[in-house]
């Protein structure tokens, strides 16, 4: 019953640009049944990246400790160039990994970049500075 209720929600999708159908059915403890499907925009914003894409997908799950992230990408039948995460996806690395330790590793091809989030993230927005931690890590620049 499930299955039938996703193929029915997929019927839905609005992917005029990937033309690649997503449904979904949820059930809730209550017997209610959520539907949903994948819904594309031509600005792209709303779009989830993969980073994040994995990492609530592991939060949801109850993980919390990583130490790195693989990264690719490319337009189909293109070999395509090294492809570092955006703001936002850098944004969530920073609240769950430890900026100094986590890696992440770019590829392309036969090329391949390893970097810490502190180096592709240096002042990063976390818990620190919400606490009042953050002002004896900022360098001095005062000149």
């Amino acid at each position: 019953m499930l299955v039938a209720e996703a193929y029915e929600a997929q019927k839905m999708a609005y992917v005029p640009y990937s033309d690649f159908c997503v449904g979904a059915a949820l059930l809730a403890k209550n017997g209610k049944v959520y539907r949903g499907c994948n819904i594309e925009n031509a600005s792209f914003t709303p779009t989830n990246c993969a980073e994040r894409t994995a990492f609530f997908k592991a939060v949801s799950e109850g993980v919390r400790s990583f130490d790195a992230i693989a990264i690719v990408g490319n337009k189909r039948g293109e070999k395509g160039e090294i492809c570092a995460p955006c703001g936002v996806c850098r944004q969530v690395m920073a609240e769950f990994c430890d900026p100094e330790d986590f890696e992440i590793i770019l590829g392309a091809g036969e090329e391949i970049s390893v970097y810490t989030l502190k180096e592709l993230f240096p002042l990063g927005f976390t818990k620190k500075n919400l606490t009042g931690e953050l002002h004896s890590r900022l360098p001095d620049v005062s000149g």
